[in-house]
């Protein structure tokens, strides 16, 4: 806990869907406010995992220093509370070279831990609970698994996908424990002082325009390489089985490298996959009321967009 005497360190905060053009603002923020960029991606952290998660080369970070991409291999579980003990680290070592730690992507609750104080190490940890739940996802679907949370959980029940197992065996596991929701905790988590002082905003954009967005994200993936890249993963023995192999475009692709689905088949899934990955994530973040939303449909330039932003960050962590 940092003392009440003591100034909170300062975060810039950026988020939103996928695709609506996080990268190109969080580098622009970060030239222009002397900030260095935090990745809030689940899918980034995996090394070799490039195209399908939209990761940035080198050249294209443009000298920006970026952390949290390629953390671990993709056969290593990456969990919330292992983000946010790195991030936090990264936070403290850029905040003293006084420059500013600006968190970007669209997992939420990745950028909860860091704002909600959750605290993870208060449940307990189960592993054999954990694997007893794979085996009966294995045997009976992920949709049944999901299903146990409707009348304990409803709340998680409500926000988790079926198919992102992890967290809903997460959320099993914690009531199994404790007899009350993982949702109970989080709230908790909020009553609990700051540790961060932030400026917390949110990329928005017409509907139709983020799908048609979406739809051109993914044609250029599969034009880039990533059925080669899945291939390649494949090849290193990395397969569904992981929890990084089940993140959008690698998973639909090894469907396809197995003959499951037709490419054009598999095009079309992903395409609606990540459309409704969008649609959940925006619903994730708009109940969060400490966001400030940008609908970039509000700008007709790009200058007067960043501007906008940079006003709303000074007015709200003045930064000198």
């Amino acid at each position: 806990m940092i003392p009440a005497t003591e100034k909170l360190p300062k975060i810039c905060i950026l988020a939103g869907p996928t695709a609506v053009g996080k990268t190109d603002i969080s580098l622009a923020l970060a030239r222009n406010l002397c900030g260095e960029i935090i990745s809030a991606d689940s899918a980034q952290v995996y090394k070799y995992m490039n195209i399908g998660t939209a990761k940035l080369s080198q050249g294209e970070m443009q000298g920006i220093k970026h952390y949290m991409i390629d953390e671990v291999t993709p056969d290593m579980d990456f969990s919330v509370a292992l983000f946010r003990e790195k991030a936090e680290e990264y936070i403290r070592d850029i905040s003293e070279r006084g420059k500013l730690p600006i968190i970007t992507g669209g997992t939420g609750l990745y950028i909860n831990s860091l704002i909600n104080n959750l605290n993870f190490t208060d449940f307990i940890s189960d592993d054999e609970f954990r694997e007893e739940m794979q085996k009966l996802a294995y045997r009976k679907g992920s949709l049944y698994v999901h299903g146990m949370l409707e009348t304990i959980d409803t709340a998680s029940y409500n926000k988790l996908h079926p198919n992102d197992l992890r967290r809903v065996i997460r959320a099993l596991e914690v009531y199994k424990h404790t007899g009350k929701p993982i949702s109970y905790y989080q709230e908790e988590s909020r009553k609990q002082p700051p540790r961060y002082e932030f400026a917390y905003i949110a990329l928005t954009l017409d509907r139709k325009k983020l799908y048609d967005r979406i739809d051109a994200r993914v044609d250029g993936m599969i034009s880039e390489g990533l059925i080669e890249e899945v291939e390649g993963l494949i090849k290193m023995g990395y397969n569904t089985g992981m929890n990084s192999m089940q993140a959008l475009g690698y998973k639909e692709i090894s469907d396809y490298l197995q003959g499951v689905v037709s490419l054009d088949e598999t095009i079309r899934i992903l395409k609606r996959n990540t459309r409704h990955y969008a649609k959940r994530q925006l619903t994730w973040f708009r109940r969060d009321a400490r966001i400030n939303w940008i609908n970039i449909d509000n700008f007709f330039k790009r200058e007067i967009q960043l501007e906008n932003i940079i006003r709303y960050i000074a007015g709200k962590i003045p930064l000198i």
